[in-house]
């Protein structure tokens, strides 16, 4: 991807605070690896998910107060920055075409551990989204992890864990995030599952809605950068996971999608840039 002198976007900070309670949407990473944990070592992912880690503390005490400011600026923060920025400019376009107006969320880097309006979370979450302060929670060093561990190298790779986030972000705003809180706790465990892969994948088909237009508009793509994300959706698929790290695979307790149906939503979305064509909660067979 062709990102370096490009604009970077200003909303970003560092570290983070908040309290209250809500619903953590990790799209491609933060349940995902949460499963990989619980599956190989038995530990409850809602533990990861609510524990800060010692390093939090002395976080705290670096923060640049400047907007968008950091102690460190590194490469892969402002690759994060000029693909934050793309999304807003894309996204702000796809809304005004539907009649409505895109608020742009902001983007928290933390190391280690970070409090938010979702509660608190630990590195080990992964990147995720907070739709109780719309703010995206992101570790850069998870970008390590997404290449060594998950073997899904390159920077559009990258991009595209930012933009399935961004995603998130997405259907905050037109409602369906709403719609989930709403179902938890009404339907059963297995039920509310199934209703999270189609959240995730949808989050998938947004990410490749923005890909669309980020080779349409921007023509910032390069060869072989469509297929970096694919592997990505392909490596963190459920199934892959599970099988990995249990050696079995048990589908009804899927939260975020087969490899094959992260792959499909996403390309689904870069072929056609169609919001509408998005809808997987109404879709019988995801793939």
């Amino acid at each position: 991807m062709q990102w370096m002198g490009r604009r970077e976007s200003s909303n970003t900070e560092e570290g983070g605070s908040g309290g209250g309670r809500g619903l953590f949407f990790g799209g491609g990473i933060i349940g995902i690896i949460a499963a990989a944990i619980y599956f190989f070592t038995g530990v409850d992912p809602s533990q990861l998910l609510n524990q800060v880690q010692q390093g939090s503390s002395q976080q705290s005490e670096q923060i640049d107060t400047r907007p968008g400011g950091s102690v460190k600026d590194t490469p892969q923060k402002r690759f994060a920055k000029v693909v934050l920025a793309d999304t807003e400019d894309i996204w702000t376009k796809l809304f005004n075409d539907m009649g409505k107006t895109y608020v742009d969320p902001k983007m928290v880097f933390f190391t280690d551990g970070v409090s938010t309006a979702c509660g608190e979370a630990s590195s080990q979450s992964g990147p995720f989204y907070c739709p109780g302060d719309q703010k995206v929670y992101i570790d850069v060093s998870f970008f390590d992890e997404l290449q060594n561990r998950f073997q899904a190298a390159g920077d559009f790779a990258q991009a595209y864990v930012i933009a399935h986030e961004v995603g998130h972000h997405v259907q905050d705003l037109l409602g369906v995030t709403a719609k989930m809180d709403q179902a938890r706790g009404q339907v059963s465990e297995t039920e509310y599952n199934k209703l999270s892969v189609k959240l995730e994948l949808q989050a998938d088909f947004y990410a490749g809605v923005w890909a669309h237009y980020e080779q349409k508009v921007k023509n910032v793509l390069d060869p072989g950068d469509i297929e970096e994300a694919l592997n990505a959706a392909h490596q963190i698929g459920d199934d892959r996971l599970q099988k990995e790290y249990q050696g079995s695979v048990t589908p009804d307790s899927f939260t975020h999608g087969t490899s094959a149906q992260r792959m499909y939503w996403f390309k689904k979305g870069y072929e056609t840039g169609d919001v509408s064509q998005g809808n997987t909660f109404a879709s019988a067979d995801l793939e």
